[in-house]
């Protein structure tokens, strides 16, 4: 029990005591003038009753005002649920839809680098294309060059062998620079 319940129970207790050990007068009839009448009536009862009347009237309005603040408060508390409610279900969709908006912003991403990555290998193997044509171009013109040179060294052994003339120089061949055609770098 609370404090206040048990001051009221002992102010309670102390006057039914105090009444009852003075009981002879409390009950000994006295003269009262009402105001409008004189009449003979015991004058602790009538106080005494008065008394237990206003401390039931009190009671009355604490337990009213008790009732009405529980009613009042289960209606905060549901209310507050309610809005609790709301407040969940309103965070629950804020993180759905940003869970959605990150799902959608990392596959958007991962199609970037897929896309990326494909653009990277076409660059490459056209990088590898070009790289060979230029190379099979080189081994070419060298095999070519080569293949004169050597028919031109051929034909000049052969004179030297019928006439045994002396080797005069053939005519300088123009080597190209086929790697000079097209730089590395400026590949696409």
């Amino acid at each position: 029990m609370r404090l206040r319940t048990v001051l009221v129970i002992l102010a309670a207790l102390l006057v039914v005591v105090f009444a009852l050990l003075n009981w002879q007068e409390v009950t000994r009839p006295t003269s009262l003038n009402l105001g409008f009448a004189q009449v003979q009536a015991p004058m602790g009862l009538i106080l005494l009753s008065l008394l237990g009347l206003a401390t039931l009237v009190f009671m009355t309005l604490v337990a009213s005002v008790h009732t009405r603040s529980l009613v009042e408060s289960r209606q905060h508390a549901k209310a507050l649920e309610a809005q609790r409610e709301l407040a969940d279900r309103a965070e629950a969709s804020r993180l759905a839809e940003l869970r959605q908006q990150i799902d959608t912003y990392l596959n958007e991403g991962r199609q970037r680098e897929t896309r990326a990555a494909a653009e990277l290998e076409q660059a490459f193997a056209r990088i590898q294309r070009d790289l060979r044509q230029q190379v099979d171009q080189s081994h070419r013109a060298l095999a070519t060059r080569l293949g004169e040179m050597e028919g031109r060294v051929t034909q000049q052994l052969e004179r030297m062998e019928r006439g045994r003339a002396p080797m005069q120089p053939a005519e300088p061949i123009p080597i190209t620079d086929v790697t000079a055609q097209r730089p590395v770098d400026q590949l696409p």
